[in-house]
């Protein structure tokens, strides 16, 4: 009972039992495990059946592996209950929101995750979000298919009247907010909340949260020191005892005295946190290494130099200036995988190179491995410091690293606590710990991110992949004030707007109610084309202007592709008839109808009047200037 009533100061153990799995909003993916298939289980029995972290489902023996282990993190909760608020009084007990403050890898989202795991029966579903700005939102409103709402932009036709888009989607956040809110008890977990306003829109916590909770449950962890007026635990680090248990990785093997020194100087060097210590233990697990020999292999990986990158956040650039020794550890963790990867075209290095640049949520093996094929050749950065760990390189032979698969190569990433197993289907999802997100985009920098733009628009399942398929657009166009990292050719950039960015922005819009920013997406999209179509142009001048002798040496590369033209201008048409009708349904029919002439007109010219894609957008037309005679 002292983690409830840490947290919530509830005791009262009378309440009816329900056996519940953890429902993700697309989450950041906490919840999962960090360890592979041989960790121990921990499992929480419910009336028969097992919780587990999957969307609804339910199985015969699900497993915790979390960043800090079970036992660990018990011993740091039974400490919580005696924390004051930032007030120095300690909490009231009757408060039903609750946030867990902490520098990131300390373990704020292991706290929360085992509370879940511990109490989970007495709720009648515990529902996991992602709190990172750019993607809250959605993850807030998928959570409606989970809880069986209809938030979609197609139910506000059965209304009887056209509402404002404003209205559409405040109206979802309010079904979604009735059903949390109400008098059922609920577990709701926030993992990692970057803002206290919400990145879109603008708005705060108190518009998502309401001041009554009704029977609900609130966990927040957050690197916020403070959240709204919510009362705030900021999670202590581990004792000792604990640090060495995490360091002693999965298979618990006992080491001498001299040994055990090396270990303490580990926790010295990470500061305690829970992530690094974890890392040391799953290499001192999966390598046939010693500590001290550990020790002197990291030690020797230099520090990187100080530069600074434009896509960095000044947040992430200060942690990694923060925690050196930490960022040694991972860089000898992926000097290890290029070792350990040798032949297999480094698809592991190339896996977690390209996952940094996924949304903080699982990601399944094929889509990673697709990204990762695009890459091109990796540096030297990797090679120059082979000499400084050859020790722990003689290690890795014969200790069954080396992957075999796509699956394999996800694997070997869990093993080496750089990411953890998701419990999602079908096939293998792995999800990457924020830090060592933050720590890879470091590496290859940009070139792995147009492989992950790639990738997603050969597989990326707007259905199962949304949060990835926002990834890649804000890679490709930017948004608000933060300018596009990837250029793709006029031919990708097409290919890219019809695959992913126009299938994305229509689901947004017709599953979620999300209609500003479908609708700023696919302006975005027009925009970039006509960009490409004034370079067509542009190129046509300058040829026209040149001189005659020039105009008879124009190589093949340099001539304007006119089918690519054609492909442009039709898709652009095609974005014009999308937006006008997507803006009927807000009840903007005049811009709708100047999107809609300027796609006939321009199909007109294409395609011939009478072409079946010509009289549909005139159909468009009719009922836009039909809609607007009512008004």
């Amino acid at each position: 009972m002292e983690i409830e009533t840490a947290l919530f100061g509830c005791t009262d153990s009378s309440e009816q039992d329900y056996a519940v799995p953890i429902i993700k909003g697309e989450t950041s993916g906490q919840s999962e495990g960090l360890a592979d298939e041989e960790s121990d289980t921990f499992s929480s029995s419910r009336g028969g059946r097992f919780i587990n972290l999957e969307l609804g489902g339910k199985c015969k023996e699900p497993t915790l592996e979390a960043w800090v282990e079970p036992v660990t993190g018990r011993n740091s909760l039974k400490r919580s209950k005696y924390k004051k608020s930032k007030s120095g009084n300690y909490k009231t007990l009757d408060s039903s929101v609750f946030c867990i403050n902490g520098v990131a890898g300390i373990g704020k989202t292991e706290l929360a995750l085992e509370f879940a795991y511990r109490y989970s029966q007495r709720y009648k579903m515990v529902l996991w979000v992602g709190g990172e700005a750019r993607y809250f939102r959605q993850n807030l409103l998928n959570l409606s298919q989970n809880l069986g709402l209809d938030v979609s932009a197609d139910a506000e036709k059965e209304r009887g009247r056209i509402r404002s888009f404003k209205e559409q989607e405040n109206e979802a956040f309010e079904r979604v907010k009735r059903e949390l809110f109400r008098d059922m008890p609920y577990l709701l977990i926030i993992d990692n909340l970057e803002t206290e306003r919400e990145w879109w829109e603008g708005k705060d916590l108190h518009d998502l949260i309401p001041r009554n909770t009704g029977g609900t449950h609130v966990i927040i962890t957050t690197r916020l020191s403070k959240t709204m007026n919510f009362d705030i635990m900021q999670l202590p680090p581990l004792e000792l005892t604990d640090a060495m248990v995490l360091m002693r990785g999965k298979r618990r093997r006992d080491y001498p005295t001299e040994e055990l020194q090396f270990l303490h100087k580990f926790d010295e060097k990470l500061g305690r946190l829970s992530f690094g210590l974890w890392l040391v233990g799953s290499l001192l697990s999966e390598l046939a290494i010693s500590p001290c020999a550990l020790f002197e292999a990291v030690n020797q990986v230099p520090l990187e130099d100080g530069s600074t990158y434009s896509y960095m956040s000044m947040s992430d650039e200060q942690y990694c200036k923060s925690n050196p020794f930490l960022m040694k550890l991972l860089h000898f963790s992926f000097i290890i995988l290029q070792q350990t990867d040798g032949r297999k075209n480094l698809l592991a290095l190339r896996m977690l190179l390209v996952g940094a640049w996924f949304a903080p949520a699982p990601i399944s093996a094929t889509l990673l491995a697709t990204a990762a094929k695009n890459m091109p050749a990796i540096g030297n950065g990797f090679r120059k410091w082979t000499k400084c760990v050859s020790l722990a390189f003689s290690c890795c032979s014969g200790c069954g690293l080396a992957p075999q698969s796509e699956e394999d190569a996800a694997t070997l990433l869990v093993k080496l606590g750089l990411a953890r197993r998701a419990n999602r289907q079908p096939g293998c999802w792995i999800q990457f710990h924020p830090i060592t997100q933050v720590f890879a985009r470091r590496k290859e920098g940009l070139s792995a991110a147009k492989a992950t733009v790639q990738g997603v628009r050969k597989v990326g399942n707007p259905s199962i992949n949304t949060n990835h398929l926002w990834a890649s657009a804000f890679l490709v166009f930017g948004f608000k004030s933060e300018p596009p990292l990837v250029q793709l050719k006029a031919i990708d950039m097409v290919l890219y707007i019809k695959k992913t960015a126009v299938p994305l922005a229509i689901r947004a819009f017709t599953t979620f109610s999300i209609c500003n920013s479908a609708l700023e997406l696919l302006k975005v999209c027009t925009n970039v084309l006509e960009e490409v179509e004034k370079s067509f142009v542009s190129q046509i001048q300058d040829w026209c202007h040149g001189s005659l002798c020039w105009k008879r040496n124009i190589h093949g590369h340099q001539r304007v592709d006119e089918y690519l033209w054609q492909d442009v201008t039709l898709l652009k048409a095609s974005l014009l008839e999308t937006r006008a009708k997507l803006l009927l349904r807000g009840g903007h029919f005049d811009g709708g109808e100047e999107l809609c002439r300027t796609c006939i007109s321009i199909r007109t010219v294409m395609l011939g009047h009478d072409h079946a894609q010509t009289l549909a957008a005139q159909e468009t037309l009719a009922k836009l200037v039909r809609m607007r005679s009512k008004v």
